[in-house]
């Protein structure tokens, strides 16, 4: 074996553990940015640990066809980079949206993406980029159950004021 192919080996085979510990991956054809744009878009995926590359669509083909994903093939044509996020399924899509939001031009464009090993189109990655962080869901829900708890202790203690308010002595004239 060449030593050529030994490291495209190596390449797909670290390609195919990032697929798989991904949480979701969001594949963008990103020509047209110039060097500013894709060091701001590289420093956002960074700050919210997701990791963004640009791979060869050949070894992104063979990783996948490592993992049987399939339904990427039509999609890995031209300048493909991914974003994977380890951590957050909603952090790559929501950072790529907002960054074509703010840029309005038409250099980014999504192509389709992964949520685990289902392969969802460029809509749903859309659809996913508005749902709200974990943080806030996890606010949201409690502050429902803490409004749930709060409205139960009230009615208790009204019940027990009320409750002691009947056993009090009636007062003497």
């Amino acid at each position: 074996m060449s030593k050529n192919f030994e490291l495209k080996q190596q390449v797909v085979g670290e390609i195919t553990r990032k697929f798989q510990e991904a949480k979701s991956v969001v594949v963008v054809n990103y020509s047209g940015l110039n060097v500013e744009q894709a060091t701001a878009l590289r420093a956002q995926c960074r700050a919210a640990k997701v990791d963004y590359c640009v791979l060869k669509n050949t070894l992104a083909r063979r990783a996948l066809d490592d993992l049987k994903i399939t339904g990427l093939d039509d999609v890995l044509t031209g300048p493909s980079a991914f974003a994977f996020g380890m951590e957050d399924i909603v952090a790559p899509a929501k950072i790529i949206s907002e960054f074509v939001e703010k840029s309005k031009t038409e250099t980014i464009k999504v192509k389709a993406g992964l949520m685990g090993s289902v392969v969802i189109s460029a809509a749903k990655v859309t659809e996913l980029a508005k749902v709200p962080s974990r943080e806030i869901l996890l606010a949201r829900l409690l502050g429902s159950l803490q409004g749930s708890i709060s409205g139960l202790v009230r009615v208790l203690d009204a019940i027990a004021t009320k409750q002691s308010e009947g056993n009090a002595a009636p007062a003497e004239a």
